[in-house]
């Protein structure tokens, strides 16, 4: 306390450093741009302009206020969500970029305040025959910035953008991987129900060529209409073996989703769910600023805010930099007069540097800042042109579905009939065998189509959910 107490002058000249730090900003003052896209999209995009499915629950179209655990609706499938979000190892990473990215803000900020470090000694020597101690201890302040032009500051602040978008782009990963485990795990049921009408069919041209056979033996029919038969057999054990490649492939692509081996009763192996994921109701005219709440947007922008805070840093390395040194200590030969009167000693000094010639350095750096700050202002532009697409594209679809799924239910349902007609034309010989097989056929395809549509339909639902910006919360 004593030696504290002979430093009014270093304090002084501390305090008046701290006072004068960050006196001018040289960052341009930041205003959101202006979305380089339509106010909203059209009326006719939405999906209220089309009957939603029959009994299909709705959530309202805040999308980002309605936690993924209320969206999805299959438990089975909110326990995969959840074990992926729990193991996903891109997911890991996303999460871990976010603390490496504010460690290296915490780096950052440290410079605001000065680095204080202190020391001790002991020497013993000896000269001319004369032997000696000397004890000593010391506190330094080393090359503290004072920080006039902004150059600290705008840094420090250019390190916190880079935090905060980290943050954004682990919460679009969070909300990517929702969705990517929500449509993988409907392709598995979809791939499932196909795989069963594909066992269906098989099963169904074994036991129509077994009668073909029988038919032709007795002599009711030729030779062709055989051969037609086990030629569909064959067409059909193709399809099945086909379908069982491609369910393993379904499981394989879910299981790295997921990050670990996924119990048999949380696969849905036998058909597409007819509500995995509730409808989101979107109203017309709904505003493009709803886009501002996405987390890679929002992500974006804070790398757009990071590059223009840059150029008040690379503007700031024109200006003189001004750094403070200090030391205060006390020595003594013995330890036990290091503190007594008049063994203190102490120093303090201002350095500045001034760049005079750099070799067109600094203006590179300037240049390239600016150069930095129009790239991340087109990324910015283009993911929310991408968002605006995806919400348009997910709207197009859902305005029309409906509409599509009672029609392709009805060429089913057409599709049985004709060919039961067909079968028993056949039967009694007022058609040829051809015409069952090409029944057969517009069946098997119009029947692959609905499943195909139901999975689309529930798949937008997914699709709508992510591109409004929802799935990052949990529930309450």
């Amino acid at each position: 306390m004593k030696l504290l107490s002979r430093l009014p002058l270093a304090a002084s000249a501390l305090s008046s450093a701290l006072l004068l730090a960050a006196c001018v900003d040289l960052a341009p003052a930041y205003q959101r741009p202006e979305a380089p896209v339509a106010a909203a999209w059209p009326a006719a995009l939405s999906p209220a302009s089309a009957p939603a499915p029959a009994n299909t629950p709705a959530l309202p179209s805040d999308a980002a206020d309605i936690a993924w655990r209320d969206f999805i609706l299959d438990d089975r499938l909110r326990r995969v969500i959840a074990l992926a979000l729990a193991n996903n190892r891109d997911l890991r990473v996303a999460v871990l970029n976010v603390e490496q990215s504010r460690a290296r803000y915490r780096i950052q900020d440290a410079a605001r305040l000065p680095a204080v470090s202190g020391g001790a000694s002991f020497t013993r020597s000896s000269a001319g025959g004369i032997t000696g101690n000397n004890v000593a201890a010391s506190v330094g302040l080393s090359a503290y910035e004072i920080d006039l032009f902004g150059h600290v500051k705008d840094a420090n602040a250019a390190a916190l953008q880079a935090w905060l978008s980290t943050t954004e782009g682990a919460r679009s990963a969070r909300i990517s991987l929702v969705a990517e485990v929500a449509t993988q795990w409907l392709a598995l049921a979809a791939d499932a129900q196909t795989q069963r009408l594909n066992e269906r069919t098989l099963a169904l041209d074994d036991r129509s060529l077994d009668l073909n056979r029988r038919m032709h033996d007795l002599g009711a029919i030729k030779g062709l209409p055989v051969v037609q038969a086990q030629a569909a057999l064959e067409a059909a054990r193709g399809a099945e073996a086909a379908g069982r490649s491609q369910l393993q492939l379904d499981r394989n692509a879910l299981r790295l989703l997921v990050g670990q081996e996924l119990p048999e009763d949380l696969l849905p192996v036998e058909a597409l769910p007819a509500q995995s994921a509730a409808l989101l109701e979107v109203p017309g005219g709904l505003p493009s600023r709803v886009l501002q709440q996405r987390p890679d947007v929002l992500a974006a922008e804070h790398s757009l805010q990071q590059a223009q805070l840059e150029i008040g840093v690379a503007r700031a390395a024109f200006f003189p930099t001004i750094t403070l040194t200090g030391s205060a200590g006390t020595s003594s030969p013995e330890l036990s007069g290091l503190f007594k009167s008049g063994s203190g000693s102490w120093s303090v000094g201002p350095s500045i540097s001034l760049p005079i010639f750099t070799g067109g350095a600094l203006q590179a750096g300037l240049d390239s800042a600016k150069a930095g700050r129009e790239i991340a202002l087109a990324n910015y532009d283009k993911a929310v042109q991408t968002a605006f697409r995806e919400v348009a594209d997910a709207l197009a679809v859902r305005a029309t579905l409906a509409e599509r799924l009672a029609a392709q239910q009805a060429q089913t349902r057409a599709s049985e009939a004709a060919l039961r007609d067909a079968d028993a034309l056949f039967r009694n010989g007022s058609v040829s065998y051809l015409e069952v097989l090409v029944a057969q056929r517009s069946l098997y395809a119009s029947q692959q189509s609905e499943i195909a549509l139901n999975l689309t339909e529930q798949d937008n639902r997914i699709a709508l959910y992510k591109a409004l910006g929802g799935g990052w919360k949990e529930s309450n």
